[in-house]
């Protein structure tokens, strides 16, 4: 296996037309697809255009809708005058004012991630950090603010469209270990982007190395789409067995190192090189964690979800989390009802062992923090939708169970209405 690698080779915008054309749209269809491309990013590579893609079946194949844009992923009208900047070949400045001007109407930042999540620090903010719950610190490495190919349904979307003003990313991991020594409260640190799995080995220790010798710190967890994407960045990339020397120095620094991997479709455990290099990670002594929003069209029914887990646990990763589409981006294209996603994470989780048993879902990461959609009851003559925290900016609030009058069609936490009560929980 390890001679069957072959180098990285991205497609990006400039290549979706052909790309487009192979799964059998039309011109009108491929411009179409190319007016949303100019809003939304696209990045694809070899691998997954290879081997996981089944283009007989494009452009309805999950992994196809996975990583191409559609053309109803945004506004008709917005579609219709961006496929008519294209066809005349406007200025480029021209598309791309019309371009951020749907950004902006599509919430790029959600939760308040920059108004409430950056902490002061200093003389300042520290670029490329957010301290939302008190126990862990997310950091965006600059290095690490690309992936090997994006998700059509990422809700870090705004990272990879080349605005400076919406992307968020650091390069001080000095100024990071002091913010932790600042800290004592916070006890593990997620590096998140983009992806920090896109950085070399050299790079990636730069931000690691200072962390190590913090007894406070309990576990570093690094945010990855690469073992669906890339797993060759753990078996046959020239700096591979150096990366994993990097995790076994962090495993042996007494740190729980925790890779937070994104599957999205079970077709994305199936080559051997993502076992392979599975295999080889689980080896240094790191865990592996599995989660993965509940997208329409990609994986919205309950036999795509318990097929992901069984097969995730008999490779020895950890179901971790079944997430919500997140209020951001083409949401309205990919949600699926809260109703409909408990349906699906109860009808998956009841066939499944208990080994697996241990994803949580579904959950919102939303403002106040990650609440998890726990089921729907009658409580007194109504119908209501039981709901905890599981995490919380207010810690206190941590566990305890809230209701929401039950709504069919609420896909989010802002679409609930509170029950038995006039206000919710964290509301003042």
């Amino acid at each position: 296996m390890r001679s069957t690698g072959r180098k990285f080779r991205a497609f990006t915008a400039k290549h979706l037309d052909e790309l487009t054309a192979r799964a059998g749209l039309s011109p009108e269809q491929r411009l179409a697809t190319r007016a949303v491309a100019t809003v939304l990013p696209f990045r694809t590579n070899a691998y997954v255009i290879e081997e996981l893609i089944d283009w007989s079946a494009a452009p309805d194949d999950p992994i196809y809708r996975l990583v191409f844009p559609q053309e109803d992923m945004l506004p008709a009208e917005d579609v219709a005058q961006l496929s008519d900047l294209l066809r005349r070949e406007a200025p480029k400045a021209e598309i791309e004012a019309a371009a951020h001007a749907v950004r902006m109407r599509l919430n790029p930042h959600p939760a308040g991630q920059l108004e409430l999540n950056v902490p002061s620090f200093g003389d300042g903010k520290i670029p490329g950090m957010q301290h939302k719950y008190g126990e862990t610190v997310l950091y965006f490495p600059k290095q690490g603010q690309t992936c090997h190919a994006y998700c059509t349904y990422c809700f870090r979307w705004a990272q990879f469209v080349g605005e400076a003003d919406l992307k968020m990313a650091g390069d001080e991991p000095t100024a990071l270990r002091d913010y932790l020594l600042a800290h004592p409260e916070v006890t593990n640190v997620l590096f998140t982007g983009g992806d920090a799995m896109i950085m070399g080995e050299p790079v990636l220790r730069r931000y690691l190395e200072p962390l190590l010798e913090l007894e406070q710190l309990e576990a570093i967890r690094i945010g990855t789409k690469s073992l669906a994407y890339w797993p060759q960045k753990f078996v046959t990339d020239p700096d591979a067995d150096a990366m994993l020397r990097l995790f076994e120095q962090v495993v042996e620094a007494g740190k729980n190192l925790a890779f937070m991997a994104h599957f999205s479709h079970p077709r994305e455990l199936e080559p051997l090189m993502v076992a392979e290099a599975c295999r080889r990670i689980r080896d240094t002594g790191a865990v592996i964690r599995t989660q993965a929003p509940l997208i329409r069209t990609i994986n919205d029914d309950a036999a795509t979800w318990e097929t992901m887990w069984r097969a995730q646990t008999r490779m020895g990763l950890i179901p971790y989390y079944m997430f919500i589409e997140r209020d951001t981006g083409p949401q309205d294209y990919f949600a699926v009802p809260l109703a409909r996603a408990y349906e699906v994470f109860r009808d998956a989780y009841k066939n499944v062992s208990g080994l697996s048993r241990t994803v949580r879902g579904p959950s919102m990461s939303a403002t106040p923090g990650k609440v998890c959609v726990d089921g729907v009851v009658d409580l007194m003559g109504e119908k209501v939708f039981a709901l905890h925290f599981i995490q919380c900016r207010d810690a206190d609030l941590v566990g305890r169970p809230f209701f929401a009058r039950y709504d069919p069609d609420a896909a989010w936490l802002d679409d609930l209405k509170p029950a038995f009560a006039d206000r919710f929980p964290w509301e003042k």
